[in-house]
């Protein structure tokens, strides 16, 4: 199993501080971005499998993280 990175681990955090589900930041991406997301797709970005700096910067505008 692949540990969670830095960048994923805030996104967490973050979600809990909203009292948001993840489910809702998928849908918020797709809202914006226009691109497909899910939770498998997510993961894969917060354990760094993946890049996708599209994805990342509209989770940071949502969260309102730097």
């Amino acid at each position: 199993m692949t540990n969670i990175n830095d960048f994923g681990k805030q996104v967490k955090v973050k979600l809990i501080e909203l009292e948001k589900p993840q489910t809702w930041l998928e849908n918020e991406i797709k809202q914006r971005t226009g691109l497909f997301v899910d939770s498998g797709y997510l993961y894969k970005i917060f354990t760094g499998q993946r890049n996708a700096p599209k994805i990342v910067e509209a989770i940071k505008t949502i969260l309102e993280m730097d």
